[in-house]
């Protein structure tokens, strides 16, 4: 697995209010695919805001390392779970069009892992949305 974040998601209670928030503090160029769900370019990763955060509701927050396939979701998958991982949803298709699955670290804290063929990932670990 990379040494690297993609995403940082926040579940929050009211999309609207939490996007016109981060908007007010001079954040632009939001995209907004649903009413479920908003995100934000920042820099060379990914800021997300999510009314249900992982199916279990706001609040809440969950990382996300994307891959360059979608093969990679699986096998980065396995490897986390190699190091000591609990794997709390495996590979498989989203209803987006990507494929993803999540881990959880020793700690609890959940990592998404996936592949969105519609965000580019850069040589470097960079995403652009």
């Amino acid at each position: 697995m990379e040494q690297r974040i993609s995403l940082v998601t926040l579940g929050v209670e009211d999309l609207a209010r939490a996007r016109a928030f981060y908007e007010a503090l001079g954040w632009g160029g939001a995209r907004q695919p649903d009413d479920e769900v908003c995100f934000f370019q920042a820099g060379g990763m990914v800021f997300g805001l999510w009314t249900a955060l992982g199916g279990h509701g706001a609040p809440g927050i969950e990382l996300a390392h994307n891959v360059r396939s979608p093969e990679e979701v699986a096998g980065t998958l396995a490897e986390a779970e190699r190091a000591g991982a609990t794997i709390v949803r495996p590979a498989g298709r989203a209803e987006w069009g990507g494929t993803t699955g999540a881990f959880a670290d020793p700690d609890g804290y959940v990592w998404e892992v996936a592949h969105n063929p519609a965000w580019r990932l850069a040589g470097d670990g960079t995403i652009r949305i």
